[in-house]
């Protein structure tokens, strides 16, 4: 990891860590859920798709807004924040390795959780890709326990979810 990612991993997490010190009392919330699906589509059509901003492109109300780098593109290390379901959301790329077929992200809804989102492909013959991903979440505060229990409930059934979005994407711009 680049310097300027662990400087920027510090200073994402140095706030959420001293406020969540004082629940220490408390036990948070952490899950892990895994899925897995196929890709319609040869493994260098898909890895790229996982980068943010190629992402933009399949996933729906995905809008990254990147921080760096200052030139929006998809890079090892990619600093960006978005919103979703109405939350501001502080992210951090850790792993875009096409080589290894790696795509790792960390982000940080402030006061709320942390979550890593682990992303494995494989290709699967020539005209499909094995996609496995693993999501992990940490509550910040006991008050949010539950919320993340029940996002962790939903990501184990986002397989066929991702599935139809980035196969959908494909199908249309293949169209075309």
């Amino acid at each position: 990891m680049t310097s300027f990612c662990a400087i920027a991993l510090l200073t994402v997490f140095a706030g959420a860590i001293g406020s969540s010190l004082a629940q220490a009392q408390t036990q948070l919330v952490h899950t892990r859920k895994d899925f897995s699906f196929v890709v319609n589509a040869p493994y260098d059509d898909t890895f790229p798709l996982f980068g943010a901003y190629e992402e933009r492109k399949w996933a729906v109300g995905f809008d990254p807004q990147f921080i760096f780098p200052a030139l929006p593109h998809d890079q090892q290390g990619m600093v960006f924040t978005t919103v979703q379901e109405g939350k501001n959301r502080i992210w951090v790329n850790t792993a875009l390795d096409p080589e290894t077929g790696h795509a790792q992200y960390v982000y940080l809804i402030p006061n709320t959780m942390v979550a890593l989102i682990d992303v494995r492909l494989t290709a699967i013959g020539k005209s499909e890709t094995k996609v496995s991903v693993a999501y992990e979440r940490t509550a910040l505060t006991p008050e949010v326990n539950q919320p993340v229990a029940e996002m962790a409930a939903a990501d184990a059934n986002a397989g066929p979810h991702w599935a139809a979005m980035i196969n959908g994407y494909l199908k249309r711009t293949a169209a075309k």
